[in-house]
């Protein structure tokens, strides 16, 4: 069995490979590594493509997760290129780090387009069990798991329009977003991301002592939120460009999980 997960996760690899390779030529050319979140992103939809037409259990068992992990990634993925990832400028984060490497930003830059592959690998791991065998429940815990999913891509979703939809008005440059779910949580985004992988590994339950494996994947994104590249590096540069205003916010509204605000 661990032979047969490995197989296809070696395979989920090497999809993500090809086609942040592809994507890498693609920034040589433009000087824009943005893109390599959208590859991240839409990395997800031809990986479990790829599970479920080399399943090994019955795909109808596995075809709910399938299609909660392509709406995910392809609203995520469409997401990044409407804001504007792949389009000139480079974002900040990219243009410092290729300024910091100089001649050696293009092997580098490899590397890291070719990390996130190897990321993706490593995530599919939360939904590649349902292709590789037969559910040991009756269909709840399968039912739940897709449940929990897809209210984390909703609320995902309108909390990235509500977003979007506030700093289209000029009055609020540089002003603080508190408005919907930004009033009860200052990064609900990350609060429903978190929560797609939640329904992954509830799904993955339903597959007995094997389908644990599905608990590692959210536990990465748990993990990233708090310690890496989420929340931490997110309200620092708040707080450098909107200072008091965000100092408030923060003493106001729930780090994380939506919760009523406290009084102003």
């Amino acid at each position: 069995m661990i032979g047969a997960i490995a197989c296809r996760l070696g395979e989920a690899w090497a999809i993500a490979a090809a086609l942040q390779l592809a994507l890498w030529a693609i920034q040589v050319r433009t000087r824009n590594a943005g893109i390599v979140d959208v590859g991240w992103a839409l990395a997800f939809t031809p990986v479990v493509g790829g599970l479920a037409a080399r399943a090994a259990a019955p795909v109808a068992a596995g075809a709910p997760l399938a299609a909660v992990v392509v709406a995910w990634s392809l609203r995520l993925g469409g997401y990044l290129l409407a804001r504007g990832a792949a389009r000139s400028p480079e974002e900040g984060r990219y243009a410092e780090l290729r300024q910091r490497w100089g001649a050696r930003a293009g092997r580098r830059f490899f590397v890291f387009f070719q990390a996130q592959a190897l990321l993706t690998a490593v995530l599919s791991a939360a939904f590649v069990v349902p292709f590789v065998i037969a559910p040991r429940d009756g269909g709840g815990l399968r039912a739940l798991g897709a449940g929990v999913a897809v209210l984390g891509v909703l609320g995902e979703a309108l909390a990235d329009r509500q977003l979007a939809r506030w700093r289209r008005a000029p009055a609020h440059r540089g002003q603080v977003c508190d408005v919907g779910l930004w009033a009860w949580s200052r990064h609900p985004n990350y609060f429903f991301e978190w929560c797609v992988w939640v329904g992954y590994a509830v799904y993955g339950l339903a597959y007995g002592a094997w389908g644990l494996i599905a608990i590692v994947p959210q536990a990465i994104i748990l993990a990233s939120i708090f310690g890496v590249t989420g929340i931490p590096p997110t309200e620092a540069q708040a707080v450098r460009s909107k200072g008091d205003a965000y100092r408030a916010y923060q003493r106001r509204v729930s780090r994380f999980v939506p919760l009523p605000p406290r009084a102003r």
